[in-house]
This record gives structure tokens, sequence and C-alpha cells, in this order.
């Protein structure tokens, strides 16, 4: 039964936006332009169309809304461009394919199943409002999913919208090696392979210029993000080709990750290789390198000429190691090379950055290797989840906010969810607080509901708490409001985080300085006796090597980060 729990979560968590609206004779400053040609059917316009909708407990949803055109033929691996002007209302009132991935399904006896789905005509958005909303804030949500897999549908906007006055949005954009493609052949001169990145600005640009026609406020744009999604977010703060597309940023579980461009080359030439061989081009996986590093039209050609399916078959989950699917390459286009270090933040604006105590938890809990160890394998589970949840929950704020800190003017602010952990009266199982432990607090349960009861007093008192400082931040920048235990701004004399956990069928939240270093949890690490040191040694160079969060661990160790 564990082991369909975990799968359950682990299928949620990893799946882990119009000219001239001012110009439009239909609509009026501030004023939403949603209009009915029924009791039941919503219309708005976009630029490139109308649009119907459909109507649950008051809330306007329009499902697939194009932003962008299919990136077929001459378009794959190209930037987004617009889509093609209707003439007749676009039927949105319903769910619609998910971008083009390799989907993760499990079976009544746990048994993870993995199968092509989705399509390619991807570039699109969904967007909850109400018929009456005017010059609402406006929250873009970007899915989760190691930018390989995931949906717009992963956090809807229905609860959000049903409780909260802004308008919602998320969107879809091209995932895996159709969205992140470094490969010299397939890139224009000054273009950059971050496809799924520019998707996620072609959609924010799309939003500036229609939201209003949907009740939204073009002036307030809030981007969001979950783990993948929220790593995209990061990287958009010190891209130049984000400048002045959204107003306030909120990071769920994402970090900094950029990838070196040279080393993502050779990777996705090595991951791509077993295509040149299958088709006789070469004969071994070195000759077959070689030639998809080169920058001729022989090579362009074979390229574009691929079948989707081909391409997206080729990667696998990547367990949270950029070594495996690289992506957000540092280009000197879209991304400085040298990362964030020292940094110039384009988008200088408010910020919350939020983890949970575990978030580990779900990338080891099955690892096959446990089942080597023994009578040893349940304290090393144990070892690996609370040391790399230690790693990774500073990864995902404290150690964002001091690289961001000299060199950032607006107001951060970090966040911590305990509930559900190893110290909290509501523990969830195995798992604790684990990497999407906030979901329930923004939409319906979905697949997380089979493992926790998120409707009990508790979670739900903490959850109207959460979302009043949401909706304070996205109206103002600021999460404080009445009634809230003050939220201070991370700097480096008040390294406070905010802590979320629930007791007595209340909500407990309170503010603490949490800080702790790198070095600190190595220390704590080798000084821990639950394991033994051989034990330990294999945890560290086999389990936490080549995460997200493991560059101090690999230097101090001498890892092999896959790379």
């Amino acid at each position: 039964m564990l082991k369909k729990v975990i799968c359950a979560i682990l299928s949620c968590s990893m799946i882990f936006s119009v000219a001239g609206c001012g110009t439009n004779n239909n609509s009026t400053n501030n004023n939403s332009a949603i209009e009915s040609t029924n009791e039941t059917t919503p219309v708005a316009n976009t630029k490139f169309g109308k649009v119907s909708g459909t109507v649950k407990d008051n809330v306007v949803t329009y499902y697939g809304v194009p932003y962008g055109k299919n990136p077929v033929d001459d378009l794959r691996w190209s930037y987004p461009t617009d889509p093609d002007a209707w003439e007749d209302v676009r039927d949105c009132s319903k769910e619609q394919e998910i971008a083009l991935q390799m989907k993760s399904t499990f079976g009544d006896d746990g048994t993870p199943t993995v199968a092509l789905e989705g399509t390619t005509d991807c570039l699109n958005l969904d967007i909850y409002t109400k018929s009456d909303s005017k010059n609402l804030p406006v929250i873009v949500y970007v899915h989760g999913g190691n930018n390989q897999t995931g949906t717009s549908l992963e956090v809807g906007g229905h609860d959000l919208v049903t409780k909260e006055d802004v308008v919602y949005v998320s969107i879809n954009y091209r995932l895996g090696l159709l969205g992140f493609n470094p490969l010299p052949a397939v890139l224009d001169e000054n273009e950059s392979g971050n496809f799924g990145l520019m998707d996620i600005k072609k959609s924010l640009e799309w939003v500036r210029e229609n939201i209003a026609e949907f009740g939204g406020n073009p002036d307030n744009i809030t981007l969001t993000g979950f783990s993948a999604g929220g790593r995209d977010v990061m990287a958009t703060l010190i891209s130049p080709e984000f400048e002045g597309l959204y107003d306030k940023a909120v990071v769920y579980s994402g970090g900094m990750t950029i990838a070196n461009l040279e080393n993502s080359q050779k990777k996705v030439a090595e991951i791509m290789s077993p295509l040149v061989i299958e088709d006789g081009i070469c004969k071994t996986e070195d000759e077959a390198i070689n030639y998809l590093l080169q920058d001729t039209d022989e090579v362009t050609s074979y390229l574009m000429g691929l079948k989707e399916d081909r391409i997206i078959s080729l990667l696998s989950d990547a367990g949270i190691r950029m070594s495996k699917f690289p992506h957000l390459f540092g280009d000197d286009i879209t991304l400085p090379s040298t990362g964030f270090e020292n940094a110039t933040y384009v988008q200088d604006v408010p910020i919350i950055m939020l983890t949970g105590t575990d978030e580990f938890s779900l990338f080891t809990t099955f690892d096959a290797i446990y089942k080597y160890f023994g009578d040893e394998g349940d304290s090393a589970k144990k070892f690996a989840i609370k040391y790399g949840s230690d790693f990774y929950r500073i990864f995902n704020t404290q150690l964002s906010a001091e690289k961001m800190i000299n060199n950032y003017n607006s107001d951060i602010y970090l966040y911590e969810v305990e509930y559900g952990g190893e110290n909290s009266d509501n523990k969830i199982g195995m798992v604790g607080s684990f990497h999407g432990v906030f979901v329930p607090m923004l939409t319906d349960t979905h697949g997380y509901a089979s493992f926790h009861d998120y409707k009990n007093d508790t979670y739900q008192s903490m959850s109207d708490a959460f979302r009043k400082y949401l909706v304070n931040f996205v109206n103002t920048g600021n999460p404080n409001g009445d009634g809230l235990v003050e939220w201070d701004n991370w700097t480096l004399d008040n390294k406070n985080t905010l802590l979320f956990d629930g007791k007595d069928g209340e909500a407990f939240i309170e503010s603490s300085d949490m800080y702790k270093t790198n070095e600190d949890i190595i220390d704590e690490m080798m000084a821990d006796t639950s394991v033994s040191a051989n034990l330990k040694s294999v945890i560290i160079s086999q389990i936490l090597n080549g995460r997200w969060f493991s560059e101090s661990i690999d230097e101090y160790f001498g890892n092999n980060n896959g790379w």
C-alpha cells in the first residue's frame, strides 16, 4: 500500500499567457470584456480571435488558449511565433492535450509504466477568472516536471479564483529535447537552444497584451513556478529576454540552475547518438557524438527530419540531475554563462521562495540501491532523506537569497513548510514535508488525497493563512497584512524564514532563523553514526551525488557528478 501511496505522490509531484486590448472596440480600460453567447458559454476576445470557455461555481475557465503557433516542421527548434488568427469562436471549454512527453502512470500494484503522450501543438495556456473580474492581479504559473514532463493542469486555478480576487493563468511549453536543445546544427546565429524558456517569454507577452480582456491587470503580473517551473522562474531573473515582462515572483521548490553550454552540447549529442547509429549514419557512439556536434547542413537536415516521438522517447526520468537532461543553458544569449554568481538581475522584483522540510524524500524512496543494503536499508534511506533534504531545502531558498542579496534591490521572502515532517504534529508517513507539500494549499488535492487528508482543520487553517500572504503579495509586493504573523524580508542581518505548520486544528506560523551552510550539513552528516562508515560513503557517492543541490558535496568528497 505504501508503494502505491508514494507512486501517487510521484505522479502528482513530477508532472511536476494579444496585443491591442486598449484598441479593441469591445473593451474598456480596467473592465473585463467577457461576454456570453448564452447563459452558460462565456466568450472573450484575444488579439488572434474569440475564445469560449466554461463556467463552474462562478469561475470562468478557458483551456488551451493559443499564445504560439504549433512548433513543427521548420518551426521545430525555433523561437515561438504568433498563432494564426481565427475567425470563428474557438472552443476552449475543455482540457487540452498535454505537451509531448514520456508520461509515467502507475498500476494498482504501484508498478510504473512510461508511455509517449501528448502533442507538439502545446503553446497554449489556461485562464481562470470570474465574469465580473476587473483589473485584478494576475498569477502566471509554470508547471514542474524537470522540463521533461508536466502540464498546465498540475496546479489548476479553480479553487484559488473561487476564494480570492485574482486571475490565474497556467501555461504549457515545449518539453524535453524539443524544448531544450543546444546542438549547433539546429540553431541560427545568435539563437539560444532554450526554446522552452522562450515559450515562457512568449506566454508572458501574450498575458501583458490580452489579460485585460479576462479581467486581469496587465500591469500587475506575478510569475510563479514549481520545481522545474520554479527553476525556470529563477532563470528569468537574470535573462535579458524577460526584462519588464512581470512584476513579482513566487518560486516553489525551485533554486538556481544553469547548465554549461559546451558540456550540455556533448551530453545532448550523447543522448541522441543512438538514433544516428540506428539510422546507419555512424557505427560507434563516439562517431555519432562527433557527427551531431557538427554545424553542417547535413546534420541540420538529419535532425529536422527526425520524428518527434523518437526524440522525446530518448529521455528517461532525470532524477533532479542536470547531467541526465541538460537544460537552461548558459549561452550568453538567453542566460549568462557565468550563471547566478555576481549576476545582473534584469528582473529585480519582490520575490517569495518556498521549500518543504523533506524535499528529497520523493527522489530517493524507491531507489533500487537500498535493496542491496540488507538490514541497513531502512537506516540508509532515512539517512539519505534527512541529509539530502537538508541540502535541497537550503538550495531552494537560503542559498539563492545569499547569491542574490548583494545585487538585488527588491525584497526577498523565504518560507518553509514543516507540516508533515518529523518534528511536526501532522506527520505524513515516510515522505514527510515532501516536494510539493504546498500544492493542496492552492488547488484541489488530486492524487495527493490518496495518502493524506488535506481537508482536516489544521491544514485548511494553514492554507487560509498561506493564501492571505500570497494575495497580499501579488497585490502589493509585500505579503504582510492584518491578522498575520509578521513576515520579515530576508537580509544578511535578519536571516529569518517563515515556518508553516499546524497544531490543535490551527495554523502554527512563526519566524525563525533557519540559517545553515552546506559545510554545517556535511559536518553533521560525517558525525552521524546511524549508518556504518562504508554505507555512508556509498550514500554520499551514489545517491546524493550530481543533484541540483550537490555541488558542494561532490567537490568535498570528489564524487562523480555525472558530467
